[in-house]
């Protein structure tokens, strides 16, 4: 009742001569708050005021501080769109170093695919690679592989839950475009004809675009989303809206968990679990996901598929779903290293929705040897848990194919102390459903799920998230 009330009974005082007062100004709004108020205020940001201070603070908030929370609590509310980005941007390339590579250069390979395999499920399991050869020379239809997905796709989503949206009718109506186009010889490339899987977080005009979660499981947006609009006039085929952990975090969405396809009692992990999961049990030739802290590079090393995570800033995020501002990437989860930078090559550069998408070159030779490629690694951590003997035959094996492993270490830093800025951004880009208490419709509540974090960020403090991207600085600068 108070948020906006005007206090009538304010007390006035007589300002002392000279400048006039900068801030307090205006009217005092808001519910009353005391001493007491702040006393309790002081535990859950870690501060701690004496008790004259305490009493200044109490007696001015109303005229001070109370109408910065106009926007949201006055009677002068402004919404803001999703799409609506923060003035501010963070930009990785540190001043004095230069953007990525200096020249733009990209070659596929050109290895012989071989005869096209009899049976649908090696054809299913075969990197885009080989399938684009093999439709490229017209000895696999896009319609048939088309078919073989949208089977595979049915036939085991029951036990992987990695479908939300199947596109049957669309996608045989484009596969059917695009061996029309490849019969009159209008071939647009190595993506012509493959069918893929998008994230269910990037918009797809007149599809469903669920982010995952039960409060926007009726959302249809208008238009597609920049990199589908990419991979469409690329000419690959979607087949499937898949699978993500609601909201982007971990593999549980209101369907149910997405599983590991080589361990089914286990979750994929996530966000993009869908991905992962698709990849990975060869439901797809190639997926989109995204990331904002592992969300890409977690299901990829889980389900054991290629996962890039690329740069922030090289592939625009315009009409996919804001979690974290500054740290959302979009990027393909694949079954080859080659696939990968097929995908790459065919979403980057910058587009006028993301304000933070910046053109970059891409240098990239198929054919170039991998020998004396350097991988950073630690020592300490490959002793301890969680790394197994996998991760330690992964370091051995790179020696052997003539890679140069080279023993990194970083500061005893607070990493973790980062989160608030993923906190506290994911809470604004969320600010709508948290407060009108959609999130409680979520699957998962429990502590460390979105529900509570979005709600626990609102105590977080504003001058602690200026410190903390002066942190991030001085990682990068580290780094």
């Amino acid at each position: 009742m108070g948020a906006a009330t005007v206090g009538a009974a304010a007390q006035t005082t007589e300002p002392p001569p000279g400048t006039p007062p900068a801030f307090g100004t205006g009217p005092q709004v808001g519910p009353e708050v005391s001493a007491t108020t702040f006393t309790e205020a002081e535990k859950l940001v870690q501060i701690e005021l004496t008790e004259s201070e305490r009493e200044v603070a109490a007696s001015s908030w109303r005229s001070n501080m109370a109408a910065l929370y106009e926007r949201r609590t006055g009677t002068r509310k402004v919404s803001l769109e999703p799409a609506l980005a923060p003035a501010l941007r963070w930009d990785p390339i540190l001043p004095g170093q230069k953007a990525g590579p200096q020249r733009d250069q990209f070659v596929r390979s050109n290895i012989d695919p071989g005869p096209l395999p009899s049976r649908d499920e090696d054809i299913a399991f075969a990197p885009v690679t080989k399938l684009s050869r093999w439709i490229e020379e017209r000895k696999l239809t896009s319609e048939r592989l088309t078919n073989i997905y949208l089977a595979r796709l049915q036939r085991h989503d029951s036990k992987l839950r990695c479908v939300i949206t199947l596109l049957r009718e669309p996608a045989l109506a484009q596969a059917k475009q695009a061996d029309a186009e490849i019969a009159s010889g209008k071939y647009r490339g190595p993506l012509h004809g493959i069918p893929w899987g998008a994230k269910d977080l990037l918009d797809t005009a007149g599809i469903p675009t669920t982010y995952g979660a039960e409060p926007f499981r009726n959302r249809v947006p208008a238009d597609d989303a920049a990199v589908v609009k990419r991979l469409h006039a690329a000419g690959a085929v979607l087949v499937a809206k898949l699978s993500l952990g609601a909201l982007a975090l971990n593999d549980i969405w209101f369907g149910g968990q997405t599983m590991n396809p080589w361990l089914l009692e286990e979750g994929s992990s996530g966000s993009s679990a869908g991905p992962g999961a698709s990849t990975a049990a060869g439901l797809v030739g190639f997926a989109m996901g995204s990331e904002t802290g592992g969300s890409i590079v977690g299901p990829s090393m889980r389900c054991g598929v290629t996962g890039l995570r690329p740069t922030y800033g090289r592939v625009p995020r315009t009409g996919a779903m804001t979690l974290c501002w500054s740290l959302d990437k979009l990027g393909p989860m694949t079954r080859s290293v080659d696939d990968a930078m097929l995908v790459l090559h065919a979403i980057s550069g910058p587009d006028p929705g993301d304000l933070a998408s910046v053109p970059s070159k891409l240098d990239f030779d198929a054919r170039t040897s991998i020998r004396g490629v350097r991988v950073g690694y630690f020592p300490k951590w490959m002793k301890e848990a969680p790394a197994t003997d996998v991760d330690r035959a992964a370091l051995e094996t790179a020696k052997k194919l003539g890679m140069v492993p080279v023993e990194v270490s970083i500061p005893d830093w607070p990493y973790d102390s980062l989160d608030l800025i993923l906190f506290a951004e994911s809470a604004a880009a969320f600010e709508e459903i948290t407060l009108n208490h959609q999130v409680g419709q979520l699957k998962v509540q429990v502590p460390d799920a979105w529900p509570n974090v979005f709600r626990q960020s609102r105590f977080l403090s504003a001058v602690d998230f200026v410190q903390a991207d002066r942190f991030r600085r001085k990682v990068a600068e580290e780094m």
